[in-house]
């Protein structure tokens, strides 16, 4: 991913308003290993159940204000299978719901997916995979299997976000 200024970031966002836009708590930007990311996504800071995620859609920045389901310190904690990065082993995922842009999210129509808690999904594709996932203990083969989760997320996330931004 090429690194992105506040400013692009900021602007990058289909589904909110200026003034929801304006406000989002970013990152720490001079930390991010853009060269290491499919997508930056974070969550807000001073509003736990708002999260970001920005990707380069068509070469250019596109972004998304999620949501989180509310947090119920009653539920039973139990491994989840992440929509964009299929990861089971590091985190649990939790339900983020986009508001479509432009007519159809101001008549509240949304969508949603299930994303790992805290977006490690970049570092969940380029885990080297164990001898059982692959096959074998070929470091070629090994690769070659990360290379194909990697381009799995790009493809997945990039769907989702272009489904919010598009309608489709």
């Amino acid at each position: 991913m090429h690194p992105l200024t506040e400013q692009q970031i900021r602007a990058s966002f289909a589904n909110a308003t200026r003034r929801e836009a304006a406000s989002a708590a970013l990152p720490d930007l001079d930390a991010v290993p853009w060269d290491r990311l499919e997508y930056l996504g974070w969550r807000d800071r001073r509003a736990p159940r708002s999260a970001y995620v920005v990707l380069e859609l068509d070469g250019a920045p596109a972004g998304l204000l999620l949501r989180a389901t509310a947090p119920d310190p009653t539920r039973v904690r139990r491994t989840t299978l992440c929509a964009w990065c299929q990861d089971v082993r590091s985190t649990d995922a939790v339900l983020l719901v986009a508001r479509r842009a432009g007519a159809a999210g101001r008549a509240g129509n949304s969508v949603g997916t299930l994303v790992c808690e805290e977006f490690t999904c970049s570092q969940n594709v380029r885990r080297v995979p164990t001898a059982s996932e692959v096959g074998t203990d070929d470091e070629d083969v090994r690769a070659l299997f990360v290379a194909e989760r990697v381009a799995g997320l790009r493809e997945r996330s990039r769907h989702f976000v272009e489904g919010v931004v598009r309608g489709r």
